[in-house]
């Protein structure tokens, strides 16, 4: 299930709602969801809270570069502490969105062991960057908005959309709270 297609008016208020979220929790610049377009091999921002918000949204990256593209590859969760020091930042396409960031935490949006896109934080507050707790909590984000794109990307699916942006609200203000 690649998602080289624009998500549902529902998915995507909900993948907005998980940045908004997210860089509140995390005291962060900015935050964004990108989604793996595996035919094109890019990713895609689909959802951006803070720096860029205005103007990144259908923005394309090479899948296979920078940090979201390591993750994406890997399908594992990161904290970069110190983005200078890290030899796959790829500060040209940080140069590209007129937001280049210091530290960021990221992590990939699975569903039944594949990779859907990239959820990230950027500058998130010192506490956050080097805290496991936190960057568990960031998965556990990714991993609520993989569930539902793939519930949403399911045919008849589609009048699930707004209780599902609800009851992931919901539970994002709980875990806030």
């Amino acid at each position: 299930m690649a998602f080289a297609h624009v998500p549902s008016d529902g998915a995507r208020a909900l993948l907005q709602s998980v940045v908004e979220v997210a860089r509140a929790i995390f005291a962060a610049a900015a935050s964004s969801v990108f989604l793996l377009d595996e035919q094109n091999g890019e990713l895609v921002f689909q959802a951006v809270a803070g720096e860029g918000e205005e103007f990144l949204v259908g923005t394309r990256f090479p899948a296979n570069r920078g940090i979201a593209g390591w993750v994406a590859n890997s399908g594992q969760a990161m904290i970069v502490d110190d983005l200078a020091r890290m030899p796959n930042f790829a500060r040209d396409l940080a140069e590209s969105t007129r937001y280049v960031p210091s530290a960021l935490m990221a992590a990939p949006l699975m569903s039944e062991l594949r990779v859907l896109g990239v959820l990230e934080v950027l500058d998130p507050a010192p506490q956050s960057r080097s805290d496991l707790g936190d960057l568990d909590l960031l998965s556990l984000f990714a991993h609520q908005a993989a569930i539902a794109l793939r519930v949403a990307a399911e045919p008849g699916k589609q009048d699930t959309d707004e209780l599902m942006v609800d009851t992931f609200r919901d539970f994002l203000r709980r875990r806030s709270s």
